[in-house]
């Protein structure tokens, strides 16, 4: 006769019913105060209901299991209040980015440019092509920009830890928190103002490259702080030099983590308008030379249609965020991959 395992902890349908009908009582309870009073919208909905049943169910534990399983019910209760405020905006902008978005979508967004269409016309006249491939030029630039000097200003600060390291790493986290409007003010101040570099596709990619490089960096420094110390000890027991340990041995132990930290700069600086206000020029034709000319890009097209305030151009934009917001998360889902896979 097979034996059935037992939990003492599970909840018997009688012990879930009451918490059920308290929840059901509280919804009701709420809706009848919002009705009856001056409290109006969904904002006082959900308060009174976070208050009734938050109350309900500390009271129904504190009389049915004590004291402690009551603290436990409050702690669960706001706890999971704090999730569903952090989670309602995201799941919120997705939803509005979705329903707004959508009704922009049509095959020849995806072949055609802005060079001989408006932003004020229908919206199944011209693209955003232009935009889609200057993103993409702006992105591979900014990774053979920022990757190389990331991820060896990483080991230097991790692995070799010589001198200046302090003030590395201060560097590093005060270029965190710099404005991404300073970032391409800096560039059009020291490089279209003073040389012969004017707006383009890899002037750009230089201002992003500036909020690129203390992601990558910072992220590649946690990945490399992980390698176990019994490796770098291995490599050098056996008499490989320090760079022949670093490059051998903890940069392939850290190789995917290194690519999460690349994915992750990128997702930093896919959706970032205001540097490339002031260096790419936001050029509404198809520019296959990043080195020459205005570029277009994703952000600079969505900030153009919500500048006009038009409905055509509006719905561009919202039509521009979406496209945006799958390439985000996407890198983002990428880089979630990539970063739980272990260096084979």
């Amino acid at each position: 006769m097979e034996v059935k395992p037992q939990k003492p902890w599970a909840l018997s349908p009688k012990e879930l019913l009451y918490p059920a009908v308290l929840l059901l009582i509280s919804a009701i309870a709420s809706l009848v105060v919002v009705q009856a009073t001056a409290m109006k919208g969904k904002l006082a909905i959900t308060f009174l209901f976070f208050a009734f049943s938050t109350s309900s169910l500390f009271f129904y534990k504190l009389r049915t299991r004590g004291k402690q399983a009551a603290i436990d019910s409050l702690a669960s209760s706001i706890a999971l209040t704090g999730a569903l405020i952090v989670f309602t905006p995201v799941l919120s902008i997705l939803i509005t980015t979705i329903i707004k978005g959508v009704p922009g979508l049509h095959w020849t967004l995806f072949t055609d440019t802005m060079f001989k269409a408006s932003y004020l016309d229908p919206i199944n006249q011209g693209g955003l092509l232009h935009a889609i491939v200057g993103t993409v030029y702006l992105i591979v630039l900014s990774i053979i920009i920022s990757v190389p000097m990331g991820i060896l200003t990483a080991l230097y600060l991790t692995e070799i830890k010589g001198p200046g390291t302090r003030f590395i790493q201060f560097t590093v986290q005060a270029m965190s928190g710099v404005p991404s409007v300073v970032a391409g003010l800096f560039i059009f101040a020291a490089i279209i103002l003073t040389t012969p570099l004017k707006a383009s596709g890899v002037v750009g990619a230089f201002s992003l490259s500036i909020l690129m490089i203390p992601t990558v960096t910072r992220t590649a420094q946690e990945v490399l702080n992980l390698v176990p110390n019994d490796l770098r000890e291995a490599g050098l027991a056996m008499g490989a030099t320090q760079w022949r340990t670093v490059a051998s041995i903890v940069v392939p132990a850290a190789r995917n983590g290194l690519l999460t930290a690349t994915i992750l700069g990128v997702a930093r600086i896919a959706g970032e308008t205001a540097p490339l206000i002031f260096t790419i020029g936001g050029s509404d034709k198809l520019n296959l030379n990043p080195f020459k000319d205005y570029q277009g890009a994703l952000p600079f097209y969505v900030w153009k249609g919500l500048l006009l305030g038009t409905p055509e151009s509006i719905q561009r934009a919202w039509t521009g965020i979406l496209i945006l917001l799958i390439l985000v998360l996407t890198l983002f889902t990428l880089a979630r991959r990539f970063g739980s896979r272990k260096a084979g």
